[in-house]
């Protein structure tokens, strides 16, 4: 039996295709995209909802010269199949690979690089300008999910590209899902909405016809087109879109081909704003991924013939999920705040226990820190887990909102560090740096699941004001016991005479290889964790410099900003000189690939740190 997809080497092929081919093409890429992402991991369910609508975007569009640009991203393999990548899948999301979202520098088809929800109609309409300003007639489409409408800079967008009327195609692929199930009316209204998958089809034969009439044509035309608004105005209810300046078309199946390209011919031919509304099945063609969307979101390997997934281990986020439900249960004050994320921060069990004190928000981070804000003020024990990654989207939220009415908030910082295999807008090194800009803000950072059941404790029960604790992905754990978590104490892990080693999280075990490898070259060096990054404990680090005469620190952050800095000028405020040397990512994009490798690559491996430190101290 022929594979369609074999016939797709270079963009173009796909509209060398009959018509007849396209449903074979589309089973072909279904069956590609679940093989390949059973062996590398990835995005697999938003994927496969999306090959209908990916097929037919590229069969009407014509790319690079039309932008097509996609929300968040990780629906884009599709595209990058069409794109002439289909033979470098088997290097997804691995180091030098392809990246598992948008690369403008990895494919002129990748108009915009996006990694965060409810940005691309902004980016697209900035095109569109841009585009009308050079005198261009390209089209720009963007293309994003309904959970992207649970955020607000989508519709500082939206209400932009209606009162402008910049001609843009946007496309609303509606699956009632984002990684967990959609909340919220804006997600109860598109359920609502209907419409004949034949009207259009039919305008367009009724216009052709009308066209043909000599003289009366276009009068009937123009009569006919006033009468069918003014009956619509008064007896079928408009969306929010019509309202907003866009002409709505919609739903329209997403599965069905002649549909969609009938939809997207149509679009082409406007002259202002269009929104077509597109439902789709996330998982379609997978039963396991259709039954279980949220467990074939992101996922890892796993066995394409019967769907299982090798069972994971314990990480810091089902621990911190299982820490939640325990405080709850002795504390009635307490409650949980999710941007769309129950199920990646470990809070699934905590809503089902504890229904009346969990509140889902959407993908609306500025909107979740500052309803945690009002929660606290009104005298509630808000606790809202975000990747470190999405908090920067509430930057001025925490800031503004939280931090300087000194307002007691616990923010625990998932993913915090490198995360991988997601890449450069996923990479969760830049919360060291940016909440020691924050007045009232102490960060906590454990280094084992003991220590982030205790830190938790704390940031809930005792502590007062804003507090983060930042936690890696996955289970990296010292093999220093467990000692018992004070706030603000640094603890001495191995005692050293040639240099003192300063870190915290996951570098905790980093520093620990360092220090065996040192002595291997008679190199003494002292350990000293600082499980609260934030404020600083000085007199810790002041004694411990004194007595070795040199300084290290590793840390999982940028160092632009991050704890070496900070030490480094605490030293030198208190007229300490010594020996030192920061370990921590540099100020560059860091890009998709294994944690051991970005390690490596960047100097912050075991082998490189230990040498550069006995440099140093010889």
């Amino acid at each position: 039996m022929e594979n369609t997809l074999d016939r797709i080497q270079a963009y173009g092929d796909l509209k060398k295709l009959d018509f007849s081919e396209l449903k074979p093409l589309c089973e072909d890429i279904r069956r590609f995209l679940i093989d390949n992402v059973s062996r590398t991991g990835g995005h697999l369910a938003s994927n496969l909802g999306v090959v209908e609508l990916t097929v037919a975007v590229h069969r009407v569009f014509n790319l690079p010269q039309d932008k097509l640009i996609f929300d968040v991203g990780h629906q884009s393999y599709v595209h990058k199949i069409l794109t002439g990548r289909k033979d470098k899948f088997n290097t997804l999301r691995t180091s030098g690979g392809l990246s598992g979202f948008p690369k403008r520098s990895e494919s002129v088809f990748d108009a915009f690089d996006t990694g965060h929800s409810s940005t691309s109609v902004s980016a697209a309409l900035g095109m569109a300008r841009a585009r009308d300003l050079d005198g261009d007639k390209y089209n720009v489409i963007a293309l994003f999910g309904d959970g992207a409408l649970t955020g607000g800079e989508i519709y500082e967008a939206i209400n932009d590209a209606g009162h402008i009327k910049t001609p843009l195609i946007l496309i609303l692929n509606d699956n009632a899902m984002s990684i967990s199930k959609n909340v919220g009316a804006v997600s109860k209204h598109l359920r609502n909405l209907r419409i004949n998958r034949y009207y259009f089809k039919s305008k367009r034969h009724v216009s052709n016809v009308l066209d043909h009439i000599p003289l009366a044509g276009a009068h009937l035309k123009t009569a006919l087109e006033h009468c069918k608004r003014s009956i619509r105005q008064h007896i079928l209810p408009t969306t929010m879109f019509d309202e907003l300046g866009f002409k709505y078309i919609g739903p329209v199946d997403g599965h069905d081909l002649e549909s969609l390209i009938i939809c997207l011919e149509y679009a082409k031919t406007e002259k202002k704003p269009v929104l077509l509304h597109v439902k789709t099945v996330k998982g379609k063609g997978y039963p396991p991924a259709e039954r279980d969307p949220e467990q074939f979101h992101g996922v890892g390997k796993f066995d394409p013939s019967t769907g299982a997934v090798a069972p994971g281990s314990m990480s810091y986020s089902s621990q911190f999920g299982k820490s939640m439900i325990r405080i709850a249960q002795s504390n009635d004050r307490v409650v949980a705040i999710t941007c769309a994320m129950p199920d990646g921060t470990g809070l699934i069990e905590f809503s089902k226990m504890f229904k009346d004190r969990f509140f889902d928000v959407g993908i609306a981070e500025q909107h979740g820190v500052t309803f945690a804000a009002g929660m606290a003020a009104a005298g509630h024990i808000p606790v809202i887990p975000l990747y470190s990654t999405f908090l920067q989207r509430a930057y001025d939220q925490a800031l503004h909102d939280v931090c300087l009415q000194d307002l007691h908030v616990v923010f625990p910082i998932d993913r915090a560090g490198i995360v991988g295999a997601d890449g450069e807008t996923h990479q969760g090194i830049y919360d060291l740096s940016y909440l020691a800009t924050m007045p009232n803000m102490s960060v906590l950072s454990p280094s084992s699941f003991e220590h982030l059941n205790a830190m938790l404790d704390y940031a809930v029960n005792r502590h007062s004001g804003p507090i983060a604790i930042r936690y890696p992905r996955g289970n990296t754990q010292t093999s220093y016991p467990y000692e018992l978590f004070e706030y603000g104490k640094a603890y001495t892990r191995k005692q050293g005479r040639d240099i003192t080693i300063f870190a915290t999280g996951r570098m905790l075990a980093r520093a620990a290889e360092v220090s065996e490898l040192l002595s291997t070259s008679g190199i003494d060096a002292e350990i000293i964790e600082l499980p609260t990054v934030y404020p600083l404990c000085s007199s810790s680090i002041l004694a411990a410099v004194k007595k070795t005469g040199a300084a290290a620190v590793i840390e999982d952050n940028i160092k632009s900003g991050g704890l070496g800095e900070h030490i480094a000028e605490l030293l030198l405020e208190n007229g300490i000189r010594c020996s030192f040397k920061g370990f921590a990512y540099p100020l560059v994009p860091i890009e998709h690939g294994a944690t051991d490798e970005l390690d490596t690559k960047y100097g912050l491996d075991a082998d490189s740190i230990a040498k550069k430190i006995a440099e140093m101290i010889k």
